[in-house]
């Protein structure tokens, strides 16, 4: 905030004549030092409270708006609610003369040198405020205070304190809806894949095709923001070709499902990932703007309401239109966002536009990060969508430390090399599993299996993971003895090695050994023909029948096929 002297400084010469004469104060002659030195000793001498008094209500309602929030308040807010002040050079004020026909109610406080404009550093950067200058906003009784609300897990935006606290009509639950979407603490399961993944193939593109077969919830903005998360806790570590899990990262596998869960909203709430360009329907573009995803994440926790009960998300969303409209925005500004709406193919300015922007992320939000964490249970109830906090929330909006004991079960070792993980299982035991062996499509209700195969156990011994070793693991993890197939195979392959290979080919079947001869010896198609079955019969690479049966026909052969492409 600045003091008298400072705030006049930045005015015109002929700015400051005009409100000296407001003030009865004949500064012609004067240089502008002088100028502002009897301003400010004569503005510090009002009794400002009761000059407020005399005060049209739309001026009034200004000043009570800067003092609302504490002295300042961004300009583009500001001018949407008061109206703007005519900026003009030394030439155009004396053409103009706007203080004679001020435009607005900021305008003619501007002229009576009420009100100020200038520029602050913040934690979003330079903003342009008007304010009240520090003597006069100390003239005034402060309001009283509201409701203190929970902050959030990252700190709140030093810009908070100018934004305009109204009073807001409290939230009304609505009854429990028959049909809901249960909260799910299925982030820690599918993190803990995405873990055990990038231990075996450091998440290069090729492995990412596993990732629908292998994921409770492959949805892409979910996926995004885990990996994120993951990065971010520094569970995470690039390396050459992608990315593989850190020490940490085992650190995080060895905690409680509970502990595991607050570890994320705890770096959710303070990410760099940005939730609006992963809202559903709008598309951010340019790299001329930013934004800050921590100011919509704090807005929204600040307003969530702290009860188990449901409410309809548009009044969630309404609430904080009518509070903290400029919640993302600490300038106000509506006009510098480069926001597509996919749909309509357009761009989405002005504050007209809350709606399909601001609206639109705090329901995404709600929908999205709060329900992938396990924070809340959602509904839909005719055009209504609903949301509740779950038990989970409610403890951590309130810091009460998560559960740190759980009660875990054993994997189970099969007769068929296969591992069953339960989801209630420890999961630095289901990631070491998934180092030693090859994950199986995940089935909804039921265990994670693996199977244990040559490949798997050669990748482990590559990692420095040896056969005993395994053993060993396997039969703590289980607390039983293991199979003795399980174990007698894996020591036949530390002994062996690959003893036998499944293959996918397609078998040529002949009439005569003549034709097979042929095929075999002719030059347009021997190259095609691998390992003999016997006199009649062959195998062919699957990629290579086609070829087979064109060459053939060539030869004067036509191959019958039941092989589906």
């Amino acid at each position: 905030m600045r003091t008298l002297l400072k705030a006049l400084q930045e005015h015109e010469l002929i700015v400051l004549r005009v409100i000296g004469e407001w003030w009865e104060l004949d500064l012609t002659g004067a240089d502008k030092a002088a100028s502002c030195k009897a301003l400010a000793e004569r503005l510090a001498e009002l009794d400002f409270a009761q000059e407020i008094l005399y005060l049209g209500p739309e001026e009034a309602a200004a000043i009570q708006t800067l003092v609302q929030s504490n002295g300042r308040s961004p300009v583009a807010a500001f001018e949407r609610l008061h109206g703007e002040v005519r900026m003009m050079g030394p030439g155009a004020l004396e053409r103009e003369e706007p203080w004679f026909d001020p435009i607005s109610p900021v305008e003619s406080l501007w002229y009576r040198g009420f009100v100020y404009r200038g520029f602050d550093e913040t934690a979003e950067g330079m903003i342009e405020f008007y304010y009240l200058p520090e003597e006069l906003l100390a003239k005034l009784p402060r309001p009283e205070k509201p409701k203190e609300v929970r902050q959030t897990a990252a700190s709140t935006s030093s810009t908070s304190s100018s934004r305009s606290v109204q009073a807001v009509a409290p939230f009304i639950p609505v009854p429990e809806p028959n049909r809901y979407t249960p909260a799910s603490s299925s982030a820690v399961d599918d993190l803990t894949t995405l873990l055990a993944l990038a231990q075996r193939t450091a998440l290069r593109s090729e492995a990412l095709d596993l990732l629908p077969q292998i994921l409770l919830d492959n949805d892409a903005d979910r996926r995004s923001l885990l990996i994120n998360l993951a990065r971010e806790m520094e569970m995470l570590r690039e390396v050459e070709g992608g990315i593989r899990p850190t020490r940490t990262a085992v650190s995080w596998l060895t905690k409680s499902r509970e502990a595991q869960l607050r570890a994320l909203m705890d770096a959710w709430s303070s990410s760099g990932w940005n939730d609006l360009c992963h809202t559903p329907g709008l598309r951010c573009e340019g790299d001329q703007w930013r934004n800050d995803p921590i100011l919509a994440r704090t807005a929204l926790l600040d307003a969530l309401p702290q009860t188990p009960d449901w409410y309809r998300l548009s009044d969630l969303i309404a609430h904080i239109k009518q509070a903290d409209p400029d919640f993302q925005r600490p300038d106000g500004n509506y006009d510098t966002w480069y926001v597509r709406d996919v749909a309509q193919d357009n761009y989405l300015s002005g504050i007209e536009n809350w709606d399909l922007v601001e609206g639109r992320l705090l329901s995404f939000l709600v929908q999205g990060p709060l329900f992938w964490l396990g924070l809340a249970e959602t509904a839909v109830q005719g055009k209504h969508h609903l949301f509740r906090l779950t038990d989970r929330a409610l403890e951590w909006l309130a810091s009460t430390p998560p559960a740190t004991e759980e009660v875990t079960v054993p994997i189970v070792v099969q007769s068929d090399a296969t591992i069953l993980v339960a989801h209630n299982a420890n999961r630095h035991h289901r990631f070491q599993v998934a180092r030693i062996s090859e994950a199986q499509p995940v089935a909804a209700g039921k265990p994670y299996a693996y199977q244990i195969t040559p490949a798997s156990l050669k990748q482990a011994r590559a990692e420095g993971i040896e056969p005993d070793r395994i053993l060993t693991f396997l039969q703590e993890a289980g607390e039983r003895p293991l199979p003795a197939a399980t174990k007698r195979g894996i020591e036949r392959w530390r002994e062996r090695g690959v003893e036998g290979r499944l293959e996918t080919a397609v078998i040529l079947r002949v009439r005569d050994a003549g034709i097979l001869e042929t095929l075999r010896t002719n030059a347009k198609t021997r190259e095609y023909i691998d390992e003999s079955l016997g006199e009649l019969a062959a195998t062919v690479r699957l990629e290579n029948w086609q070829k087979l049966r064109e060459a053939a026909a060539q030869l004067g052969l036509l191959l019958d096929s039941t092989v589906h492409s």
